[in-house]
């Protein structure tokens, strides 16, 4: 039963990065890159960010090289949540903000115990 709940755990992990960099194709991603911009980070690094959330995320749900997309994910997490969300006079920034630690602290978990049995990792080392 352990394996099955590692697995869901991984992909509830993985599937809001997944969705997240689906999202800023197409239609959003000019609102996102102006969001970006606005925010003073330079819209030009929104490539990078979405082949990190899909690839990342990607990588998390199928337990390749996790411990490696997780700290790269927890580290983008905290990042993110400084400045996107550290307005704490908003509640809801707060919030995200909160979400944003509480994701990178399930992704540190998995650095350190790994992706577990049902995982391309676990059939890579043996």
């Amino acid at each position: 039963m352990n394996h099955f709940i590692e697995l869901s755990g991984r992909i509830l992990l993985g599937h809001i990065f997944l969705l997240a960099g689906l999202s800023k194709l197409g239609e959003g991603y000019a609102g996102t890159a102006g969001y970006m911009d606005s925010m003073g980070i330079p819209g030009m690094l929104l490539p990078a960010v979405i082949a990190l959330e899909i690839g990342g995320g990607l990588m998390v749900m199928l337990g390749f090289k996790v411990k490696w997309a997780a700290y790269a994910l927890a580290g983008f997490s905290i990042i993110a949540g400084i400045i996107f969300h550290s307005d704490f006079s908003d509640q809801m920034q707060m919030i995200m903000f909160m979400k944003n630690l509480s994701i990178a602290g399930g992704l540190l978990l998995l650095s350190a115990h790994g992706a577990g049995k049902l995982s391309i990792d676990s059939k890579l080392v043996k």
